[in-house]
């Protein structure tokens, strides 16, 4: 008598190839009994870290349209290829225009943006507050109150400002982590200290420019409005140097600053020296924004609402750098161009984060004031 075979019975038989379902030997199935693969697949992508690529991976490639569509954007608009082709060489005056017109202030964009927003994530991280960043704190107006100094002597070079604004936004530093430091630095203690230091900083800003020549106040006063448009590969190139520079720094203190995030006595059983590891994040931090500063003026609120944006997309518990730094530059870079084409005539791009930066501040104080309520 012959028994029926059909999808998943045993045939018994020698030689018999195997159904679908069919085990072909201990602790093996066939490649068609594989349910859940695509939902395991999905909750991987569903995770913190499959959400973190996909944010990245989505930001690169929002970075790189909008670039691509700043390059094209002037008085002699270019298409899409016509940029790509320019860049690579192609085209003539279209690559003139690309190369060595456009090219140098899109870059500094995205670049100058990426170190504000990996610089408020640092900021934000120490302090537990979303509130907690360099221009808050008071760390781009010390780095203002620098270059002024320089500006106002008649020492101003690319060099002299840019050397002004590091030992200022630095010197600020060490005076607000001094002044904040009580058996450690609380997160809350460094803001309100650093809030004090700025406003009084604005007070000495305000003075230096009242005594300052005519001529030397409006330079000076217009270089604090924060503005990209006389950066040029001159101005780029030993930014870019310094950056460089800091960014196997930052790579280096991302884990301890992950450790702090933990709480002291937690990174303490890890065996990390806290304050030091603070000051060095601190100081790094510092130095980001000082460079940004020293190149285009103090550049308000991306450092502010970058970091928490990046937050927001990754949905992660803790502020991450890389997110932070990429809403940065893409951040910068569309507020650069609304000051540039939106308006009637140019403004600083200063201008356009003073106001997207308001409206963020004041969206934050009313969900937190809803979220303690």
């Amino acid at each position: 008598m012959t028994r029926a075979t059909g999808p998943g019975t045993r045939t018994g038989g020698p030689g018999t190839p195997p159904g679908p379902g069919t085990r072909t030997g201990p602790g093996t199935r066939s490649t068609a009994a594989a349910p859940g693969v695509g939902p395991r697949l999905l909750r991987s992508w569903r995770s913190t870290g499959g959400r973190r690529r996909t944010a990245t991976l989505v930001l690169v490639v929002v970075a790189v349209v909008v670039a691509i569509v700043a390059l094209g954007i002037g008085d002699y608009p270019l298409s899409p290829p016509q940029v790509v082709r320019a860049l690579f060489g192609g085209d003539g005056f279209a690559s003139t225009i690309v190369l060595n017109w456009r090219l140098p202030r899109v870059l500094a964009a995205l670049v100058f943006g990426a170190a504000l927003g990996v610089s408020g994530a640092i900021f934000q991280s120490l302090t537990r507050n979303p509130l907690g960043s360099p221009d808050v704190i008071g760390f781009s107006t010390g780095a203002y109150t620098g270059a002024i100094v320089v500006i106002v002597s008649g020492a101003a070079s690319t060099v002299g400002t840019a050397a002004g604004a590091l030992v200022g936004g630095l010197a600020t530093a060490l005076v607000v982590y001094l002044l904040a430091y009580r058996r450690g630095v609380q997160g809350l203690r460094l803001i309100i200290v650093g809030i004090g230091v700025t406003a009084l900083l604005h007070s000495v800003n305000s003075w230096l420019l009242l005594r300052a020549q005519t001529e030397v106040a409006l330079t000076a006063s217009f270089w604090g409005a924060g503005s990209l448009a006389l950066v040029g590969w001159q101005q780029l190139v030993p930014a870019l140097v310094l950056l460089v520079v800091l960014t196997p720094l930052v790579m280096a203190l991302s884990r301890p600053l992950r450790q702090l995030e933990l709480g002291d006595d937690t990174a303490r059983s890890h065996g990390l020296r806290t304050e030091g590891s603070r000051l060095a994040l601190v100081v790094v931090g510092v130095a980001l924004t000082a460079v940004v500063t020293a190149s285009t003026g103090p550049i308000a609120f991306v450092a502010l609402a970058a970091p928490q944006l990046a937050r927001r997309l990754v949905r992660s518990a803790g502020v991450p750098l890389v997110g932070g730094g990429l809403v940065g530059a893409v951040l910068l870079l569309v507020a650069d161009l609304i000051a540039q084409h939106v308006a009637a005539n140019p403004v600083p791009v200063g201008l356009v984060t003073l106001v997207i930066g308001g409206v963020y501040l004041i969206t934050l104080l009313v969900s937190e004031s809803r979220r303690s309520a």
